[in-house]
């Protein structure tokens, strides 16, 4: 291969580049990002960098020596718009196409929107910074969406003295991913710490003075943070022949045609360990699916399926939260260390007959690790817990 184009500048696909680097590729690589910046870090944007803890120069991944040292050829500001796998070139926004001989996509995805304007969205370095200089002790914030994203940027909220409102229309927060015991745990943290935290209310009109409810209440506010998911970015795969099902179809080795792979947040892909396709949202998984992309483009031959045990963690009041596995479609969970109410715990979640996830709340990091591999050598349901001296149901 002569040219290689990876779509999408940020972890995923910085991952990419790099590992074709490392794998001895000489050719050119060409890294496409529609945002200026050069790549950098979505995690700390709703923790370190929203609370003003950290300068905004921290977040990016690597400094720009070692970017250049790559040698590629960076088109940044300018989005993809199109794809013609006959021709194999990437359309730009700027009216330009680049040519391929391999093509990792790895764009992502943005935030879901409600109806208005003017309310904040938390994805790029720009959101973030945008929020953040308005966080005052005393104005009031109104979050719409109780997840972990719409949960940490509360959490900040709180912590600059600023006057929170969190929105959930589910009776309990994050029930669908972690059980509703343990769902109840994490959102009883808001309150704990002056939130005001709503449940099963639904947001129809969201702006930059406060939203409007189904039942026609107003909550008035001084800025507006939605934070009610996202969507793959694969408008511009629209007619190119690649299938598009929540996200860029891929097969278990992240290949989605040939010679065209998917990376990151915009990769559904099949995942042989726990024999399900999914779409993982997550920083560690971007960074991973991002090098294994790269290994198979570069090496058919020996291509290895692309078979993590998926990670996330958040950061809320002090509470460090991990979690490992495929905790989601759950048929059981239960607390297999430690104790919900001191909010110092560990939880298993069984698909199946099988342990397919734990998440834990302030565990020793050894603790976490011995279960993560338990996640990931298939360890039957029954003697996951006949390991344990006390398991109580979550």
């Amino acid at each position: 291969m002569k040219r290689i184009v990876v779509v999408g500048a940020s972890a995923a696909g910085l991952a990419a580049a790099e590992t074709l680097r490392r794998e001895g590729y000489e050719g050119a690589v060409t890294l496409v990002g529609d945002e200026p910046q050069a790549p950098y870090d979505r995690p700390p944007l709703s923790k370190q960098v929203l609370s003003g803890t950290w300068p905004t120069e921290r977040v990016f991944l690597r400094p720009r020596p070692a970017l250049d040292s790559l040698g590629l050829d960076l088109r940044l500001g300018t989005a993809a718009t199109g794809l013609d796998l006959g021709s194999r070139e990437v359309l730009l926004a700027d009216g330009g196409r680049t040519g391929y001989e391999g093509l990792i996509v790895a764009t992502g995805v943005r935030p879901r929107r409600l109806p208005g304007e003017g309310a904040h969205v938390l994805r790029t370095l720009d959101d973030a910074v945008a929020l953040r200089d308005r966080l005052l002790p005393g104005r009031r914030l109104v979050v719409v969406g109780a997840g972990f994203l719409g949960a940490e940027a509360a959490a900040v909220a709180r912590s600059l003295g600023a006057e929170v409102t969190l929105l959930e229309p589910a009776p309990v927060p994050l029930a669908h991913a972690v059980g509703e015991k343990v769902g109840r745990v994490l959102s009883e943290a808001h309150r704990d710490h002056g939130v005001d935290l709503r449940t099963g209310v639904t947001v129809v009109r969201a702006d930059g003075n406060g939203v409007r409810l189904a039942d026609g209440e107003v909550i008035e506010a001084d800025d507006v943070l939605v934070a009610v998911g996202s969507v793959p970015n694969t408008d511009w795969l629209t007619g190119s022949g690649l299938t598009v099902d929540d996200g860029l179809l891929c097969d278990e080795f992240s290949a989605a045609a040939p010679d065209v792979y998917g990376a990151g947040d915009v990769a559904r892909w099949h995942n042989p360990l726990f024999g399900v396709p999914m779409r993982v949202e997550h920083r560690t998984n971007a960074a991973e699916q991002g090098m294994a992309a790269a290994r198979n483009l570069l090496k058919p031959l020996a291509r290895k399926p692309f078979a993590p045990v998926p990670y996330f963690w958040s950061d809320q009041y002090g509470m460090k939260v991990q979690a490992h596995g495929c905790l989601r479609g759950h048929d059981d969970v239960a607390v297999v260390e430690g104790d919900l109410a001191g909010r110092r715990f560990l939880a298993a979640y069984r698909t199946g007959d099988h342990l397919a996830g734990v998440l834990a709340v302030g565990m020793p990091p050894k603790t976490v690790r011995a279960w993560r591999q338990a996640v990931a050598t298939r360890t039957t349901w029954s003697d996951a817990l006949g390991s344990t001296a006390s398991v109580s149901r979550a």
